[in-house]
């Protein structure tokens, strides 16, 4: 390594409004009752799990895993299938739903209700895309790929457009573009809606910005972040990046020939995280 590279943090680093707000309510109910089940873990994040099981917060893996009797809805949201289920078997629901993937499941319910086939430009394995697509009432789908769409059959008539809250906006756009290129001529009305957290559009804006003046990027995050995953896969679009979970995943080796470093991390990556990773990257470096 040739001299101390310099080490720069994004702006708009640490937890989320909607990530924030779901765990200030998660742990206010978790003391309420001296202990409290989730519904899938209400952030992806390894080490805040920990801490909450700390304070006696269990998660359950589906519904049929729900012991007790109040349950708490993480960030990601639910579809009104699973709100009926629970209700049905009189369990209290806490909803931390995210307002930005509740904006999304409105967004669904209305074009679905007006008799709009609903796309859903994201991952279909993901928890809040599950929920979106419930909200539809079956006359939706989940893909990243354009020729999906294109190849229904017979095609839609109306057919709308949204996005998973935590997806990159350009991909968006370049997605809904290759959708009106399908079915234009086909007698077909098109309603694309931007439902793109907007937080999440100034983190990926700030990330991105420090990536194209750095050597190496260093991106921090639970693998299973949705959001975070997209924020690596940007910042590799335009320099060397790393996709990292805590501190002690920092290898020496990587900071060889290295002049400067820059430091994102995601939507539901804690700031003492961000800033265990600059301290060790400090300490490598010989600047603590």
């Amino acid at each position: 390594m040739k001299g101390r590279p310099t080490i720069e943090k994004a702006a708009g680093t640490g937890f989320c409004f909607g990530v924030r707000r779901a765990l200030r309510r998660l742990e206010a109910v978790a003391a309420e009752h001296g202990g409290v089940e989730s519904l899938g873990p209400v952030v992806h994040n390894r080490q805040v799990q920990r801490g909450l099981e700390a304070r006696g917060v269990r998660v359950a893996g589906s519904e049929d895993d729900i012991h007790g009797t109040v349950v708490v809805i993480g960030a990601h949201g639910i579809s009104p299938a699973v709100e009926r289920e629970l209700a049905d078997r009189g369990i209290e629901i806490i909803d931390t739903t995210c307002p930005f993937v509740r904006r999304a499941q409105r967004v669904a319910a209305r074009l679905a209700r007006a008799g709009f086939t609903v796309v859903v430009y994201g991952d279909a394995g993901h928890r809040e895309v599950k929920g979106i697509l419930g909200w539809a009432r079956g006359r939706g789908l989940a893909t990243l790929d354009a020729a999906t769409v294109a190849a229904i059959a017979p095609p839609p008539r109306y057919l709308g457009v949204l996005a998973q809250t935590t997806q990159v906006p350009a991909a968006f756009t370049a997605f809904a573009r290759d959708i009106v290129g399908a079915v234009l001529g086909k007698d077909s009305e098109l309603r694309v809606i931007d439902t793109i957290c907007h937080d999440i559009r100034r983190r990926q804006g700030a990330a991105l910005a420090l990536a194209r003046r750095v050597d190496l990027m260093l991106v921090v995050g639970d693998p299973a972040s949705a959001n975070t995953n997209r924020l690596a896969e940007l910042c590799s679009s335009v320099v060397a990046t790393r996709f990292i979970e805590t501190a002690a995943d920092v290898q020496p080796g990587w900071l060889n020939g290295v002049g400067s470093i820059g430091v994102a991390g995601g939507a539901s990556t804690a700031e003492e995280t961000i800033d265990g990773v600059i301290a060790r990257l400090r300490a490598i470096t010989g600047q603590s």
